[in-house]
């Protein structure tokens, strides 16, 4: 996550798209207790960070775990969020995504179009009705119903989390937040937003090398054929 893009890192191109959501209040980024000292380090004034205590894999709390964390550590209760995992390139436009959340009512999730279907399969495939409400939510499906691929944004409404205890305390798994989700749709309404511009999961070498090279070119520096971290 902060591994820089053209120069800047990466979470400060995602914050830059945060900033312009005038409704939200305050920022929290949660991360684990290997990662929290070098996370403060970076914090601009208006970030706080919260180290979850964990130290591996073992005992990791997991990304809606993580959740949980937060709200009850920074007293979040009551408050609708917006969530966005920190390896995401966002190209779109938050303000829009929270303007169709408030149209919509419930909660949201930002959903993107795309053609290949052997990378569906990579992703969770959310199917939706004529109203975009979320009636299908499959994680890396062998056989794609839809096209539409769920990112890692999400606008949850405060009675929603509220049922985040009940998620977990049932078993169910407290990693990768399109868990939740593909539970909370069978219970409230979730609807889909789908976006249109720019928009990079940084999951691997390639598509990091490709996003550093897409906002060097933008920047006016020379693109590179290697990942080299400056």
């Amino acid at each position: 996550m902060l591994l820089p893009l053209a120069g800047r890192p990466m979470l400060d191109y995602l914050l830059d798209r945060i900033r312009e959501v005038e409704e939200i209040d305050e920022i929290h980024l949660v991360t684990n207790s290997r990662f929290a000292p070098t996370f403060r380090d970076w914090a601009p004034p208006d970030v706080t960070v919260h180290d979850d205590g964990t130290t591996s894999n073992e005992d990791r709390l997991g990304a809606i775990g993580d959740l949980a964390f937060t709200i009850e550590r920074a007293g979040l209760e009551g408050e609708d969020l917006l969530v966005v995992a920190g390896d995401n390139l966002v190209g779109y436009s938050l303000p829009e995504f929270v303007g169709f959340w408030r149209e919509k009512g419930g909660s949201a999730i930002a959903v993107y179009e795309v053609a290949d279907g052997e990378a569906l399969k990579r992703y969770g495939v959310i199917e939706l009705d004529a109203d975009d409400r979320v009636v299908g939510f499959e994680e890396k499906p062998a056989r794609p119903q839809s096209n539409l691929a769920a990112t890692a944004a999400y606008l949850f409404r405060a009675e929603d989390l509220e049922l985040l205890a009940t998620y977990l305390e049932e078993g169910n798994a407290p990693d990768a937040p399109g868990n939740f989700v593909a539970w909370l749709h069978t219970r409230a309404p979730v609807h889909g937003y789908r976006f249109t511009g720019e928009w990079h999961d940084i999951g691997d070498a390639r598509q990091l090398l490709e996003a550093d090279n897409r906002l060097r070119d933008r920047a006016g520096l020379p693109v590179r054929n290697e990942y080299t971290g400056d």
